[in-house]
């Protein structure tokens, strides 16, 4: 069933066919037309985790001092101009309004048509709600996060029967640096007032809110390289200068990388730091200067290695040893190459790993370049030829508690077959 075409003609037949389709899936009974399948892997969710589809849970909203204080700090409030421009005239005249949530599903900014607002209102639909998939089911907000693409939920697509009167569209808002979810963009309003190119055209401005971080992200470098050159042009030895978030301005003296993974809270002094080892940092005008005191591999000790993978979306890496802790979240692409490298502490081969993702063991290219990143920061803890952990690292894996939450987008062949495998030791 194409959901978009037939609600354009006939919403009030749309509405009728989903709320059938909703009940007989909930009902465990045959569904007149299939789901759509992202539809579907969500109400999966939704009854695996135990939201209730008849009955809206509601978290208390944040007091206005804390959505104050998320909006003045989130990354969000540098691209409101591009998304009130794409988003808020249209949405107005259509009788919609635009959304914005954080990362973790809290709505910060809510514009828009005046009557709708109010019926938001008795949604929970407000300043502050969670919206988190896992909290209010199926949305256009909570979704997208999940899926990380955008996604349209009309009528009783939604999980919860008291949002079928609504349609949503939402995009997610993500750093074009490294992947990482900023939040969601989402412009929801009545079913009858929907319109087919209502996702592409969410989409698209979100595409640009995005391109408008990636120019911020390089005029921050650009004027953070003007401060280092003079500095670096003074300095022998290896050096580089980053920015608050580890991303790289200037070397001198050492290949240059990309990023550095840069512990929560950096302070002056020497510090051990992943891929670098001991070095000196010293503050600079909008980053650090980093210099390498020794970097040799062998000083930093045996280590303990954490792959945290219970949290969708929230994988991280933590490694913790004699010469310091420090904590990376990881891409989907990495946690799936570490989680295979844990299960294979022998190690595997780049065609084995080309084997184990994509189910092609030609595709040696794409896992070396992956894999030559990976080692950007767990550096001598990885080893090659083959591929595998140190010898000396204690590897640990915390899983999620129910098998099939096991990176649960991931389409990797070898991923999919232990889903419901016994836990890496």
């Amino acid at each position: 069933m194409d959901v978009t075409h037939l609600a354009a003609v006939d919403s009030t037949r749309a509405a009728r066919v989903l709320s059938q389709v909703r009940s007989a899936r909930l009902a465990g009974q045959p569904a007149p037309v299939a789901p759509r399948p992202v539809i579907e892997r969500s109400w999966e969710r939704m009854m695996r985790s135990g939201v209730d589809p008849d009955h809206d849970v509601r978290v208390d909203p944040l007091p206005r001092e804390e959505v104050q204080r998320r909006r003045e700090t989130s990354v969000l409030r540098h691209v409101l101009p591009v998304l009130r421009e794409g988003l808020l005239a249209a949405a107005d005249v259509a009788h919609h309004i635009m959304v914005v949530a954080d990362e973790d599903g809290r709505v910060l900014w809510r514009e828009g048509s005046a009557p709708v607002l109010r019926r938001a209102d008795g949604l929970g639909f407000e300043l502050g709600a969670d919206w988190r998939e896992d909290v209010v089911g199926t949305n256009g907000l909570g979704t997208p996060a999940v899926v990380r693409r955008p996604v349209q939920v009309f009528a009783s697509e939604h999980f919860v029967r008291s949002q079928a009167g609504w349609t949503c569209a939402g995009a997610p808002l993500t750093d074009p640096r490294d992947g990482r979810l900023l939040g969601v963009v989402d412009v929801s309003g009545p079913l009858e007032t929907m319109h087919p190119a209502t996702l592409s055209w969410v989409g698209s401005v979100a595409k640009l809110a995005e391109a408008r971080l990636r120019e911020m992200h390089t005029e921050s470098l650009e004027r953070l390289r003007a401060v280092a050159a003079p500095v670096l042009a003074r300095l022998g030895g290896r050096a580089l200068v980053v920015d608050p978030d580890g991303w790289t301005a200037a070397v001198s003296g050492m290949p240059y990388a990309r990023r550095v993974a840069l512990p929560k809270s950096l302070s002056a002094g020497p510090r051990w730091l992943p891929g670098l080892g001991l070095c000196s940092v010293e503050p600079l005008a909008g980053g650090w200067l980093l210099r390498v005191v020794d970097d040799e591999p062998g000083r930093r000790g045996p280590a303990r290695i954490v792959l945290d993978l219970r949290q969708p979306r929230r994988w991280s890496v933590q490694v913790l040893g004699g010469a310091g802790s420090w904590t990376r979240e990881l891409s989907p692409r990495h946690a799936e190459l570490l989680y295979l490298l844990a299960v294979h502490r022998s190690g595997r081969s780049a065609s084995g790993l080309a084997g184990d993702v994509f189910g092609d063991p030609a595709r040696t290219v794409t896992v070396r370049a992956e894999m030559s990143r990976v080692r950007r920061y767990l550096g001598a803890f990885l080893e090659h030829r083959p591929y595998r952990f140190a010898e000396a690292a204690e590897v640990e894996v915390l899983l999620p508690d129910d098998p099939r939450d096991l990176l649960p987008h991931s389409t990797a062949p070898a991923v999919s077959g232990r889903r419901g495998a016994p836990a890496v030791p």
